[in-house]
């Protein structure tokens, strides 16, 4: 329901515009259906109709059908008198910068007042002008009526519905382009990705440390007896190793001392790599990965081979982007 801000009413220095607001609204309102059912009671039929079920009814307005014009003409000069009432003030305070500018402002408000077949209609114009005014002066708020919510909802729907279906257009479009080729690939991977290599790297570096000191260091003792227990299963199996033991005196001896040596340096070079990918020192080994990545277009001069994997990335992301566009919001607003 519509609710009056009579706070803002009895503060506004325009009261009394806003009290002529709210006449010539319900001035309007009454006009409009009195158009409207003198339109339906020109068929012959509802004449017919009200003179079998409501024979009063018809006596009391078929009168006034007769001098519609007259009654609408006292609507229309109340109507130009508030319009000229209005100009007049517009004209002293200036609130245009010529005189002549209200009536091409509110072109509207004259075009309502022409007493001739549909013109009569436009003054649906004046309502929708006023009920803005008393809204953008807070008087008034529609956007809390039911009426505006409902239409409000299936507008926004309808915007998402076009928006999404165009912006899937697009995004399948520059994947078409990127597929075959285009200059919008060397574009994205030249001007885009490449002068932000140092920022990849930065990121990639702090990632891969932050996992591997989540995932390594807590669980460092039960990984290196994991490598330990695989390598020793590995050695036991090896034939030329395990023919060792048959060297007399000395041969057992040689093969668990190697066992244990080679379970060592397994372990330890593991365990070495991911210290060092979970430390701050991983950044030049990300560094070269991302260079050989994201290579440099003044490396050469002889045309390469188009990098697939950062194809299938983009395309990949782009894939992302439009499943999440294609996510209909408005669904999960429905009243």
């Amino acid at each position: 329901m519509l609710k009056i801000n009579r706070a803002n009413l009895k503060t506004s220095h325009q009261l009394i515009w806003f009290v002529i607001d709210f006449l010539m609204l319900g001035l309007l309102i009454i006009n409009l259906a009195f158009i409207i059912f003198d339109s339906i009671y020109n068929f012959v039929a509802i004449q017919n109709l009200l003179a079998e079920n409501a024979p009063a009814i018809k006596d009391l307005y078929h009168p006034i059908h007769e001098n519609f014009i007259f009654y609408d003409l006292i609507f229309v000069s109340i109507f130009l008198t508030e319009f000229v009432v209005r100009w007049g003030y517009s004209i002293k305070a200036k609130v245009y910068d010529r005189w002549y500018f209200y009536p091409f402002i509110h072109w509207y408000d004259i075009v309502g007042c022409i007493p001739v077949g549909s013109f009569r209609f436009l003054r649906i114009l004046r309502v929708i002008s006023i009920v803005y005014r008393l809204h953008q002066y807070k008087v008034i708020d529609v956007t809390q009526t039911r009426v505006f919510q409902f239409f409000n909802f299936y507008y926004e729907a309808f915007l998402e519905e076009l928006s999404d279906r165009i912006v899937v257009k697009v995004l399948s479009g520059a994947q078409e382009e990127i597929r075959r080729g285009s200059p919008l690939f060397e574009r994205i991977q030249n001007d885009i990705l490449y002068p932000r290599r140092e920022m990849l790297s930065d990121w990639i570096s702090k990632r891969v440390a932050e996992a591997a000191q989540e995932g390594y260091v807590p669980n460092r003792g039960a990984l290196r007896s994991y490598l330990e227990a695989r390598v020793d299963n590995a050695l036991k199996q090896n034939l030329e190793l395990s023919r060792l033991k048959y060297l007399p005196v000395v041969g057992p001896t040689i093969q668990e001392t190697l066992e244990d040596a080679v379970g060592d340096i397994v372990a330890d070079v593991i365990h070495q790599i991911l210290e060092d990918l979970a430390s701050a020192s991983n950044h030049a080994f990300i560094e070269d990965i991302v260079n050989v990545f994201l290579p440099s277009p003044d490396d050469n001069g002889q045309e390469e081979a188009p990098n697939e994997a950062l194809i299938n990335l983009i395309i990949e992301i782009l894939d992302a982007v439009k499943a999440q566009v294609k996510v209909k919001h408005w669904r999960s607003e429905l009243p």
